[in-house]
């Protein structure tokens, strides 16, 4: 019995799929997500029991010397100083660090003269949260200086609202979007991928 070559294409292509798409299943590891930091048991079977994920290097942040702080688990370049120039509206922080990248800002304790500094994504912002502290929710034994426990603004736009920015919350890693007017405050990164 003989396929019109149509037909034949048809279930080669289908074929292929399917070998396709279990190679690529059964070989692809899961993705790198870090540990939260929970380490406290508070039932069976919960984050401070499992602790899974990627483990975070130690120490976890890295002093540069220059007013700037080094993520060794995201290589991210962080400002040393957390609070530069208090809370402002989501474009008045834009403006505050593209003057950084200008020569017109600085920064308390800052020497560098880096020009490639940004306000983080929500997902570089949520990287720094250590889900085992709060007040800050950062790791123990952090080097940032200035850190508040209040809202700091990422530079991503809510998708569903664009009048309105994700922020995170140093008081306990909580994440909320906000109206782009109000003053939250601003920490400077620089680097990823």
């Amino acid at each position: 019995m003989f396929l019109d070559n149509g037909v034949a294409e048809w279930i080669l292509a289908i074929s292929l799929f399917f070998v396709f798409s279990s190679v690529h299943a059964a070989g692809a590891p899961p993705a790198p997500v870090p540990k939260t930091g929970q380490t406290t048991l508070y039932g069976a079977g919960d984050d401070g029991a499992l602790q899974k994920g990627l483990a975070w290097a130690t120490p976890r942040f890295s002093d540069m010397g220059d007013g700037t702080v080094r993520d060794t688990l995201t290589s991210l370049i962080w400002m040393k100083n957390a609070n530069c120039w208090g809370d402002m509206a989501w474009l008045s922080a834009l403006a505050k660090v593209a003057g950084l990248n200008g020569g017109t800002e600085t920064c308390s304790g800052y020497t560098g003269n880096q020009t490639d500094w940004r306000l983080p994504s929500i997902k570089e912002l949520r990287s720094l949260i250590d889900y085992g502290h709060f007040k800050p929710a950062l790791s123990a034994g952090y080097p940032f200086s200035g850190v508040q426990t209040n809202y700091y603004w990422s530079g991503s736009t809510v998708a569903s609202g664009t009048s309105g920015a994700w922020v995170v919350s140093l008081d306990n890693g909580y994440v909320n979007d906000s109206d782009k007017t109000y003053s939250f405050y601003v920490w400077p990164v620089r680097g990823g991928p």
